[in-house]
């Protein structure tokens, strides 16, 4: 079982009253690192997507080598703006402001089964404009994978329609 103690617990960032918790102390240490990829890689492996999804920018840590791994594509939602072809947009609350994500038009097949990959899943709402996002493409199926789920922040229930895993709950 992974040691959460790993991970650092910032208080009041990016502003007061807000907990955040930063895995670039998981990425420093080889062996935590490989470990948590590991057993994400498990949990993605029998999803069976056609295609991993992340979001920008913490999501990146972890899902282009595992999309590498299952030999399947890897899509980025950016922030807007960010993207240079046409896109689909999606506007989201965060527990400290608002938020736009964005995903090329052309970026996702139609009928695929995709798996959406996140740092932590914490209110919800970038994972909810990350599944209207993908609605967009009529996909088979959407599956959410993240890191660390903070269950006291309640964010599963943004995604209820969706199965959803979570590496560390807290």
């Amino acid at each position: 079982m992974f040691d959460i103690s790993k991970i650092r617990i910032v208080e009041d960032f990016p502003k007061p009253g807000i907990k955040f918790f930063d895995i670039t102390t998981v990425l420093n240490d080889v062996e935590s690192f490989q470990e948590l990829f590991q057993a994400l890689l498990e949990r993605a492996r029998a999803l069976q997507p056609d295609v991993i999804v992340a979001l920008e920018a913490r999501g990146y840590f972890f899902s282009p080598a595992l999309a590498l791994a299952l030999n399947i594509p890897f899509v980025p939602l950016r922030k807007k703006g960010k993207l240079p072809y046409k896109t689909f947009a999606e506007q989201y609350n965060l527990e400290y402001g608002q938020e736009t994500i964005e995903v090329h038009q052309d970026a996702v097949k139609p009928h695929q089964r995709i798996l959406v990959f996140d740092d932590i899943l914490a209110t919800g709402g970038t994972a909810a404009a990350a599944a209207r996002l993908m609605q967009h493409f009529n996909p088979e199926k959407i599956d959410f994978l993240f890191l660390m789920e903070l269950s006291f922040l309640n964010g599963k229930a943004q995604i209820a329609d969706f199965h959803t895993e979570s590496l560390i709950v807290v």
